[in-house]
């Protein structure tokens, strides 16, 4: 077990919401931005954990989408709310599951002793690249931002496993192919526009999680000596309306996993961290309970991970 604890967390959602289908989406209008929504939960997240910036080790961005090519998303972060430190900034970014990419990762250097305290954000806002022509995106995802402080602790709580595979049959199923080194800008036009919008193949990409998730869920588990039944509570990354029935497939009971998408949709990187505040804050996760981590993002990658707390 790599021992870790949650020391606060904070969100940041849009002012703006739309109604889709009777289900609520959060997008963001002017005034607001990404890098305004990742700071406003990065300060939320110290303020919770009654603590400021100079007790960072290190800063995290664990977002899909950058704010810009160069520097590092995790760096203009730093510049609004770290400047004139040296605390290290660095992104993690596994698209959808880059907060578990990220908690993962920066838990192994936690525990190597390199840093003590590490502050990390994942921020989306996916509606300026969604193409209206694609209803099935379009409908479904939503702006948002969560922050989580994790630190060192003596307690016998942390990570107690976590797996990340990646299955390229389905790297063109979910992507944006323009914007960098394979479409330049340059070649932004009226008649490629679309090739700058987020696109997906829903059906594809559920298609293929549902032939390899159950298989490696399972054998996770029993390298673990675990079953379904230890796990308190399961924080799925919010997908798609779908999301339930990957769940049925994997054995999780409909009372053991949070199923937010009506009310928020899928916020991409911000989809589990967000889902995960409310389920402490709602009292669905407690102190002393096992709880799942998982979700799918492009590439096609999921992630898994197993936390005690």
């Amino acid at each position: 077990m790599r021992r870790i604890q949650f020391k606060g967390y904070g969100i940041e959602l849009p002012k703006n919401t739309v109604e889709l289908k009777g289900q609520v989406r959060y997008r963001i209008s002017e005034g607001e931005s990404q890098i305004s929504l990742a700071v406003s939960a990065c300060e939320k997240a110290l303020k919770n954990a009654n603590i400021t910036i100079n007790d960072i080790d290190c800063i995290v961005s664990a977002s899909a989408v950058g704010i810009q090519p160069i520097p590092c998303t995790a760096a203009l972060i730093h510049e609004k709310i770290a400047k004139g430190t040296s605390i290290p900034a660095l992104d993690i970014n596994t698209t959808c599951t880059s907060f578990i990419t990220a908690l993962d990762t920066m838990s192994y250097l936690i525990e190597a002793g390199r840093y003590e305290r590490v502050l990390i954000v994942s921020c989306d806002v996916a509606s300026i690249a969604l193409n209206p022509k694609q209803k099935e995106s379009f409908q479904l995802f939503s702006d948002g931002a969560a922050a989580f402080v994790i630190e060192k602790t003596e307690k016998e709580i942390g990570v107690i496993d976590a797996i990340q595979k990646t299955w390229s049959e389905g790297a063109h199923s979910t992507e944006i192919r323009g914007g960098l080194s394979n479409f330049h800008p340059k070649n932004y036009s009226e008649m490629t526009k679309e090739e700058y919008m987020f696109d997906m193949n829903g059906k594809t990409v559920l298609s293929l999680s549902i032939s390899k998730i159950p298989e490696l869920m399972k054998n996770f588990l029993k390298n673990n000596g675990m079953k379904v039944s230890d796990i308190d509570m399961t924080v799925p990354h919010q997908a798609s309306v779908a999301m339930p029935l990957v769940m049925q497939k994997l054995g999780i009971e409909k009372d053991k996993f949070l199923d937010e998408v009506k009310e928020f949709g899928n916020m991409v990187s911000a989809s589990v961290p967000i889902t995960l505040v409310h389920g402490l804050e709602n009292g669905r996760i407690k102190s002393g309970n096992t709880i799942l981590l998982i979700g799918t993002a492009a590439g096609l990658t999921t992630n898994m991970m197993l936390i005690k707390l």
